[in-house]
């Protein structure tokens, strides 16, 4: 294990070589407790251990990216970003070629893995505009290959049928070039038929659930699963998974990796003919002679299959129900029974799925091959199928567990072999480590003459009668002695009595445990045999994509040469695929599935207990701890370790190894107990490693004590110097600025006595000359006055007292009449808008003319009431209302109010389809509109028709134009609108009314002022109320699960005329107006 501080801080051990002491149970313990803190990784030296935590957790973001890019492996906790950054700088620094193995079985989370490995490495390995190309072509390609390649099993919703392994090339900057993905052994007979619980393959469901109207019909496609024999009728759908949003995504990523519009369409068409296929039944017959043979019960699916790939109804037909044989030169078409019928019809659908598979594997790696031939490494990610244990093991069962036999052979030998090579390196001596050998396993296997696989293909190649049976006796004869193969014939001879034996199976005792294989269907599938007849109709079709896939069926090129088996084509892949691996420097990932429910964080004790066994993770550690437990280069240890040594702390000035040997013989550790390598020192046991911890925790504790002491001692001498040299300053600055507010204080009252000096003298000068101003003004008056005096004495004699008040009246009637015969020629204008009046001539008649402006106006008003219909004066009431209900708060009322209200805007009479909603209003109508309804969750709006009567509000679908709401007036609490020009408005309702348990309805008119006075003219009439009408920017309302409130926001966007309705998290909606 090489030197890594934070697995000794971490939850439990991070690191299982360090875990002391060592056995099942310690290791067990050890990942439960961790799997506990939600510590899902843990480390076996660079192996990484994976437990699902079933369930998304928050250790993947950017930041983490960041934490681990270019850190060693081992200087943070254990995280598979680890690994791949180790792998992805080996690569790039080192020059080697990289392989991540990702193994476990189905559920551990395997595909999950290798999607954070590729997502790491495409986050660190450079940008740029053809880099991010490539990148992005990489990591499509994983959606689309899980839609074609994987299923809903009962273990996992998400599992991959199919192992895939993706070589990705880099260019000596360490930026990617390209990749090619190699694919290998699909599980086609899920096509056909699969187990209860389960699903087909996920881009059946996805087509149906997202594909377009357009496209489904052009497919000749329903949406509903339950029509297609091959989806079955349950498990349509996964809970918490949307097949119509993964379709998009799928389209999406074909587009990315370079599809043509014209091949998705043509991979849809080849994947809606297979589904269809399923469709085809037949029915069982009796020709003349007396043999049984078949036909197609309905024609339909057969007649739309033959419509989309161009071919005709007669010769699939013919296909399917006969067959043509050839014997000496001479063909001959004989007639299939029902279940060779249905055999073919079956054998069509896998292989054409298997043949469109392989297709797109292919052209994604067109899109994604290296295009230079400039020097080039490689990283190779396998993610392939796990070990898998069943009921009912099969053939397919019993391949995917020789191909984990072969991964856990390249493990072990790999494993082994570095640790070899690491002690070599080092010049330490190498002790031999006793482990299982499973090579004896897969030589029982795939031995070229004596293994199960070469068995099975001669009794595929032998003539005459050949069934499982046969197979089968021929196993037992080969293997009756074989310590790892068991069958009811070999316990019979042993006289062991065991019933979970079945006659028609067979047992092997794998590296994971023992597994039973029954043998029904073993040489059906191996051959996996298609009839000549229906590849060369497969070759007359006019589909060019699906005509590809067959050319074996074009008659030039016929060749009565036997395909290879499937077994035999499966050992050829994982020969290559091991040769492969070896080739490269291996990164391990193992996958651990906690329990069989899917459940976050249950832990299961037995389920985990029989994987640790399988995968060998105990004797991965022994072979781990074999010779030394612990190593770590010299520089890093000296660094950790320096403190413990008074010759080496603080700085040690000679090399590092030997500082590490002065520290390590001053702290008297026994030498048997180290090793001293050329660059790294190696500790035997961890319980020496823990010794140094504890140590170094105790050294590191009184460090930080006494650094503690001189930094408190250090701020408080610090602190009182700057105390002083403050103070010093303070005083300083105090005394200059108590002198300099003294001056000024003197200076102020200097000022101040010259300024009242200055005023005496003033007012003093003032004073005098206004006492002579008045008496100057005081003898004028009083010459005055004596002068009028002796002149009124000198005239009244010839004057009676009375004459003046007399002249005075004639004058004041004089110019009342005159005022009144000027008004009657110039009065205003008889119109009610004009509000003239002409001004009184002398200001003794201003109250008379303001009293006639008063009595002039209402008469006319009057006047222009008694000239006009009852039809316009309601038109004018209405206003009145609407002017008194909105004049003043709301913008939009000034745009309403040349606009006639005309109540009816649907045409109820007129328009046949609205007769039930006509019906409805029960002739009590008051308005009738078209209203856009907004919608509680997302803020969208869905027009609907507005209906107002005397007693109820009803809202229409536009479209069935059926009643969907009916509101009775007594039920309106009140109405909010806001104050802009919109027409945005909230209709609150008692929560105790039927319908109010919904919610308040959140509504848009175009005719806003209309609607709400009209409503309120109603409420009043019926009811005796009045509307309560709120103008605010911000109010509440409430839904059924709560009360939310709307916030109205003006923007300066036009978004349309309309106004923009946003949810802002559960509670908040928000209205944008302009």
């Amino acid at each position: 294990m090489e030197a890594n501080p934070s697995l000794l801080e971490t939850v439990g051990v991070g690191d299982l070589v360090l875990l002391d002491p060592l056995s099942e149970e310690s290791l067990l313990q050890n990942l439960k407790e961790r799997f506990k803190h939600q510590e899902i990784y843990t480390y076996i030296g660079n192996v990484v251990i994976s437990v699902n935590p079933y369930k998304p957790l928050p250790i993947y973001s950017p930041e983490t990216v960041e934490e681990y890019r270019n850190c060693s492996f081992f200087a943070l906790k254990p995280h598979i970003y680890a690994i791949a950054d180790d792998a992805y700088r080996s690569l790039r620094d080192r020059d080697r070629d990289q392989c991540i193995l990702i193994t476990g079985e189905s559920g551990a989370g395997k595909t999950e893995a290798s999607k954070q490995v590729m997502s790491f490495v495409a986050a660190v390995c450079g940008k740029g505009e053809e880099v991010n190309q490539v990148k992005e072509q990489l990591l499509k390609s994983n959606p689309v290959l899980e839609a074609f390649g994987n299923a809903k099993t009962i273990r996992n919703d998400n599992s991959s049928r199919f192992g895939k392994y993706m070589d990705v090339a880099f260019n000596f900057k360490g930026e990617p070039l390209g990749g090619v993905i190699s694919n290998y052994l699909l599980e086609k007979s899920r096509v056909v038929r699969h187990v209860k619980g389960e699903r087909n393959f996920h881009i059946f469901y996805q087509l149906l659930a997202g594909g377009s109207d357009q496209l489904l019909r052009e497919l000749k496609l329903q949406r509903d699963c339950g029509r297609y024999g091959y989806l079955g009728r349950d498990g349509a759908s996964l809970p918490g998974v949307d097949d119509a949003a993964n379709f998009r995504a799928i389209e999406d990523a074909m587009r990315v990796i370079g599809f043509s519009p014209a091949e998705v369409r043509a991979l849809l068409e080849v994947t809606a003919v297979v589904l269809k296929l399923g469709n085809v039944q037949l029915t069982s017959q009796f020709e003349a002679s007396g043999v049984e043979s078949c036909s197609i019960q309905e024609t339909q699916a057969l007649r739309e299959i033959c419509q989309q790939i161009g071919l005709e109804d007669s010769v699939l037909e013919r296909a399917l129900c006969s067959r043509t044989v050839e014997a000496k030169k001479e063909k001959v078409v004989m007639s299939l029974n029902i279940s060779q019928g249905y055999y073919g019809r079956d054998a069509l659908a896998k292989n054409i799925y298997n043949r469109l598979f392989n297709w797109l594997v292919n052209r994604i790696n067109e899109s994604i091959k290296v295009d230079t031939s400039e020097q080039r490494k490689v990283m190779g990610v396998l993610d392939i199928y796990g070990f898998e244990i069943f009921q009912d093991n099969s053939f397919e069962q019993f391949v995917i567990n020789y191909c984990n036999e072969k991964l856990q052979q390249v493990f072990i030998l790999m494993t082994l072999k570095e640790e070899q090579e690491e002690y070599v390196r080092e010049g330490i001596q190498w002790t031999p480590v006793a482990f299982f050998d499973n090579s004896i396993i897969c030589s029982l296997i795939e031995d070229s003459k004596a293994g199960i696989l070469a068995m099975l293909d001669e009794e595929c190649l032998r003539p005459g009668l050949v069934n499982e049976g046969t197979f089968l006796g021929k196993l037992d004869q080969v293997f009756a002695s074989h310590k790892h193969y068991e069958s009811r014939a070999t316990q019979n001879a042993q006289r062991i009595m065991d019933a979970s034996l079945a006659g028609t199976c067979f047992r092997i005792h794998h590296y994971a445990g023992k597994v039973t294989y029954n043998v029904t269907g073993f040489v059906e599938k191996n051959n996996d045999l298609l009839f000549r007849d229906l590849s060369q109709a497969m070759w007359k079709t006019r589909h060019a994509l699906l005509r590809s896939f067959f050319p074996e069926g074009d008659p030039q090129k016929a060749s009565l040469r036997r395909p290879p088996t499937a077994g035999s084509q499966f050992k050829s892949s994982v020969a290559t695929l091991t040769k492969n691996l070896y080739s490269k420097n291996p990164n391990y990932i193992r996958c651990i599935k906690p329990n069989d429910r899917k459940q976050p964080f249950v832990f299961m004790d037995e389920l985990v207990q029989m994987q640790v066994r399988y995968l060998g993770l105990l004797e991965n550690v022994r072979v781990r701890r074999a010779g030394y437990a612990y190593r770590q280069g010299y520089e890093p240890c000296l660094e950790r370790y320096k403190m413990l040594c008074r010759q080496t702390w603080p700085k040690w000035k000679g090399s590092a190894r030997d500082g590490v040997q002065t520290l390590l013989s001053d702290l008297c550790i026994p030498s048997a107990e180290l090793a001293y390598g050329r660059t790294k020192i190696f500790i035997r046991s961890p319980s020496t490693l823990f010794d140094l911890e504890e140590r170094r925790r105790l050294r590191v504790a009184e460090l930080a004590t006494l650094i503690q002491k001189m930094y408190r001692g250090w701020k408080c001498r610090t602190h009182y110097q700057l105390m002083r040299k403050s103070q010093i300053i303070i005083s300083a600055w105090f005394r200059g600025y108590a002198q300099k507010k003294r001056y000024g204080q003197m200076k102020m009252s200097v000022l101040l006595i010259q300024a009242y000096i200055r005023g005496w003298k003033a007012r003093k000068l003032l004073q005098e000359l206004k006492h002579e101003k008045h008496q100057s003004k005081a003898s004028a008056i009083i010459a005055a006055y004596w002068k009028g005096y002796k002149t009124r004495k000198k005239y009244r004699k010839y004057f009676r007292s009375v004459a003046s008040v007399t002249l005075a009246n004639f004058i004041y009637r004089r110019l009342v009449q005159k005022f009144f015969l000027g008004l009657k020629n110039n009065l205003p204008p008889m119109l009610v808008t004009d509000r003239t009046w002409p001004a009184a001539p002398y200001k003794f008649l201003a109250n008379t003319n303001e009293e006639l402006k008063k009595i002039f106006y209402p008469w006319k008003c009057k006047k222009y009431r008694d000239q006009m219909t009852p039809q316009r004066k309601a038109v004018l009431q209405d206003k009145l209302c609407a002017s008194e209900l909105f004049k003043g708060k709301k913008a939009l009322y000034a745009k309403s109010v040349q606009q006639p209200f005309q109540g009816e805007y649907l045409g109820l009479q007129k328009n046949p389809k609205y007769r039930t909603l006509h019906a409805a209003a029960e002739g009590k109508l008051v308005l009738a509109d078209t209203v856009r309804k907004v919608n509680r969750a997302n803020g969208k709006t869905v027009p609907q028709l507005f209906l107002l009567t005397k007693a109820h509000i009803i809202l229409a679908d536009p479209k069935a134009a059926q009643p969907k709401t009916v509101i009775s007036l007594s039920d309106v609490n009140r109405v909010s609108v806001t104050r802009f020009s919109d027409g945005f408005f909230v209709l609150h309702l008692n929560e105790t009314s039927r319908v109010g348990t919904k919610g308040d309805f959140l509504l848009i008119s175009d005719h806003l002022i209309e609607v709400v006075t009209r409503l309120h003219q109603t409420l009043l009439e019926t009811t005796q109320k009045t509307l309560d009408l709120q103008v605010a920017d911000e109010f509440s309302t409430q839904f059924s699960k709560g009360s939310v409130a709307i916030r109205v926001v003006e923007t300066a966007e036009k978004k349309g005329t309309a106004p923009v309705c946003k949810k802002k998290g559960s509670r908040t909606m928000e209205v944008l107006v302009h």
